[in-house]
């Protein structure tokens, strides 16, 4: 049993309300072993659709720290969200007893060693997002949705 960001299985929380991370390889991979979607974001309390999210000068791991935030698009601090996000994630892979979380790439949640500069360009830096730092503290191993 492996968790997984519930984007890449199809289901439409991402920021945009579609399913445009939709991963063909994680749908085929369902099929054969038990994933269990999870979406920090919502999971924080942040609406679908909703503004677009960037950490603001760091990374993941800088969040946790309180050494920067995360700003939608429009301004707004959304550092609560993710990290009470993040925490749940971690609550509900400590229930099932397992180790692994299959990331969304670039993701300011759950980013896998590269996420977006804070910039709202597309532009990408080395890091990961939050809940990917958190769950990596803890020792969860993290899989990129690039080795599926």
């Amino acid at each position: 049993m492996k968790f997984i960001s519930a984007c890449l299985l199809g289901i439409r929380c991402a920021w945009s309300g579609d399913d445009r991370y939709r991963n063909e390889r994680a749908i085929e991979l369902s099929k054969v072993e038990t994933l269990i979607p999870v979406c920090p974001e919502r999971l924080g309390g942040l609406p679908i659709p909703r503004v677009p999210q960037e950490i603001q000068g760091g990374v993941g791991d800088d969040v946790l720290d309180g050494k920067c935030r995360v700003m939608n698009k429009d301004g707004e601090d959304v550092t609560r969200e993710f990290v009470r996000g993040a925490e749940e994630v971690l609550k509900i892979i400590k229930q099932f007893k397992s180790g692994e979380f299959i990331a969304k790439s670039a993701s300011p949640a759950c980013g896998c060693g590269q996420i977006y500069d804070g910039s709202f360009s597309g532009r990408l830096i080395d890091g990961d997002g939050v809940t990917t730092a958190l769950l990596r503290r803890k020792g969860i191993k993290i899989i990129p949705e690039e080795d599926l």
